[in-house]
């Protein structure tokens, strides 16, 4: 059975940069010894998803709502976390403008199960899971919730229970 463990936007500006939390900052060695453990297991794809902005960032819709420049390309808040970098080497990697990546579910087309961890757990992380649930909704879709932050605590444990509502498996 081949796995795809997906690391949503473990990047900077949401660990300890523009957005981050210190939530955010307490999963970042737990997501790493996944991400290590995976990196040696021939039956697992590693994908890493990148929030990926403009300089117009403000100007969008997501710039409006949430009027925090973050992830901008190419500064060093856009880049995942160093302690992370090495690891997407021979990885998948997506740069996404939005909150779930449309790229996501033709990148994992050949995986039998998908698990997710990285932040946020209430945008981005749902986001995916909700894209893989639809699109292929007869494979198992987890989520490690050790290695999720949300926004808030309240809100990650509220995207938790909202995907467990949409057989989404909680790990």
């Amino acid at each position: 059975m081949k796995t795809a463990l997906i690391v949503i936007d473990m990047q900077t500006d949401f660990i300890d940069g523009a957005l981050g939390t210190p939530e955010a900052q307490k999963i970042l060695p737990y997501v790493k010894e996944q991400v290590a453990n995976a990196s040696k297991d021939s039956d697992t794809l590693l994908v890493f998803t990148q929030d990926t902005h403009t300089e117009d960032y403000l100007s969008t819709a997501e710039g409006k709502k949430l009027p925090v420049p973050h992830c901008i390309k190419p500064q060093d808040g856009w880049k995942i976390s160093p302690e992370l970098l090495p690891y997407t080497k021979d990885a998948v990697i997506i740069e996404k403008p939005t909150f779930g990546s449309i790229a996501l579910p033709e990148a994992v087309k050949d995986c039998d199960r998908f698990v997710l961890l990285g932040l946020c757990t209430d945008i981005c992380v749902i986001s995916n899971a909700m894209l893989l649930k639809a699109f292929y909704p007869e494979r198992p879709v987890a989520i490690d919730s050790k290695g999720c932050a949300g926004v808030t605590p309240q809100s990650h444990e509220n995207a938790l229970e909202a995907m467990k509502m949409c057989q989404i498996d909680i790990l």
